[in-house]
């Protein structure tokens, strides 16, 4: 059963309006003036979303939370082998990016990417058994995590390699440019990865042939196990385009609310033709870097804390109950749905069959 969601506010409804108008006068938005981007002081206004909005949001948010943490109980039972680098509290960044996109925008990301594929709408199932390496996942068995792609919805990795993915998001871009669509290509990489070299001669070229390409920085601000702040010389990653006058925003990344706001901004900016867009998303990871980090870097009760306090799933029941008077009953429907998911994608990756031998020959070229 593949996810559904709702991409966004139909033209001429509340939300919709709300939003052109923060897009144009927003003072969180990058601008460039002669003397390159400049970045002003964040709004004090969040915006708002409609009840379906925040319905179809919890509902997305909640089927990665609940997929990744079975995929982590898979993983410790030994059904899921080599790596696993789950997404589990940063959902809003991917959800809220993917509500303000188009079919036909592209999404390309690291290696944390189970997240971005279901957000995407790529089928559970499919997810569950590449990452048991069954012959019903995505890369029939054979890539597991971290090369899982979909050409039907424009996901394009997954990718192992840090920062490997920035580059081939620009590629993606410039196709678009050439072609002469006015598709995004939605490129995702974290605060270790915005150190890679490669990063850095993506962004001149970006900026030099105006690509349509937006650069979300998931700054979870501990890379794979270092603080940002003794790996980084420069920790507002939103600034990292200066010098190639990409203008860039923070925003807060554990909140629904406020990345779908900054993605319709920064889809604006590159549809408009006015080249690359930087979002650096400030988010946080509740587990370790993969499945065998156990995060001794941080204490228990940071994340805790952030757990608590600015959940990304918690805020927006809390904003249905309280203020779209959604009752408890909708809500646990609504898990109940998404717990049935992830329970049949589990039954499927652990029952459907390996790949035949046969297959250690195909998708090779010569």
């Amino acid at each position: 059963m593949a996810a559904t969601r709702t991409k966004s506010a139909p033209a001429g409804t509340k939300a919709a309006t709300k939003t052109s108008a923060a897009t144009a006068k927003s003072p969180r938005s990058g601008s460039v003036g002669k003397s390159g981007p400049t970045r002003a002081s964040s709004s004090s206004k969040t915006p708002t979303l409609t009840r379906d909005q925040e319905l179809s949001a919890y509902r997305e948010m909640l089927l990665i939370r609940r997929f990744e943490e079975k995929a982590g109980q898979m993983y410790g039972m030994g059904l899921i082998g080599g790596f696993c680098h789950l997404y589990i509290g940063q959902e809003a960044v991917v959800v809220g990016m993917q509500m303000a996109s188009k079919a036909g925008d592209q999404l390309i990301t690291g290696y944390r990417d189970h997240g971005h594929m279901l957000a995407a709408g790529m089928n559970a199932n499919g997810v569950m058994a590449e990452l048991t390496g069954r012959r019903g996942g995505y890369s029939r068995g054979k890539g597991g995590s971290m090369h899982m792609f979909s050409a039907e919805k424009h996901f394009y990795g997954g990718h192992g390699i840090v920062g490997a993915q920035v580059s081939l998001g620009t590629g993606l871009a410039f196709a678009n440019r050439y072609r002469g669509n006015d598709n995004v290509s939605l490129t995702y990489f974290g605060d270790g990865a915005a150190n890679q070299g490669q990063v850095y001669e993506s962004f001149n070229m970006a900026a030099l042939w105006k690509l349509p390409v937006i650069y979300v920085i998931e700054n979870n601000r501990y890379a794979m196990g270092t603080a940002v702040t003794r790996a980084s010389a420069q920790t507002d990653f939103s600034k990292r385009g200066l010098s190639f006058n990409i203008p860039g925003e923070q925003v807060d990344g554990m909140d629904i609310r406020e990345t779908y706001a900054a993605g319709l901004r920064a889809m604006e900016w590159c549809r408009s033709g006015k080249g690359p867009y930087i979002l650096e998303m400030q988010t946080y990871r509740y587990r370790g870097h993969s499945m065998s980090d156990p995060a001794k870097y941080r204490s228990k009760d940071e994340v805790q804390k952030m757990r608590t306090e600015h959940d990304p799933i918690e805020q927006v029941r809390e904003r249905l109950l309280k203020e779209w008077k959604v009752s408890e009953e909708e809500l646990k429907k609504i898990d109940a749905g998404v717990r049935d998911i992830v329970a049949e994608s589990a039954e499927f990756a652990t029952n459907d069959p390996e790949p035949d031998p046969s297959e250690l020959w195909t998708d090779i070229l010569k």
